[in-house]
């Protein structure tokens, strides 16, 4: 099942934790979309700022990288300025707070950890379509 205009769909995936990173990479890259990779939030901004044209940012809110990380919520914050339109779909396995959620950019999908193939795809082909509307 490859949705429309899936090729030119640029999915990138910022997980710390290369088995779980790696099994988003490929559930996305199944649904057709391209996808790009990142192990910190320091590499997915230097993405971010290349001529790439990245549609949706798949982030854990979690990013451990030394200390002065850049967490997922900053991480997206920091992606929506670089990239207008850019759709972002936060993952962590701590469960979401009122808190967190203040902190999310507008109209971003929370998919909680651990998700499952089919939460998986369908939280991607929403976010996606909503993307293309937009």
């Amino acid at each position: 099942m490859t949705p429309k205009n899936a090729e030119s769909t640029k999915v990138l995936v910022v997980e710390d934790e290369p088995t779980v990173r790696a099994l988003a990479e490929s559930v996305i890259e199944g649904l057709g979309y391209t996808i790009l990779s990142a192990a910190n939030a320091r590499e997915a901004i230097a993405l971010l700022e290349q001529d790439e044209s990245i549609d949706i940012l798949f982030t854990d809110i979690n990013l451990p990288d030394g200390p002065e990380a850049i967490d997922g919520l900053q991480l997206a914050r920091k992606a929506v300025e670089l990239r207008r339109g850019l759709r972002v779909i936060y993952t962590t396995g701590e469960g979401r707070t009122d808190g967190m959620t203040a902190l999310f950019v507008d109209d971003a999908t929370f998919l909680p950890k651990p998700y499952t193939v089919n939460q998986l795809t369908e939280a991607v082909l929403e976010t996606a379509e909503e993307h293309r509307r937009c």
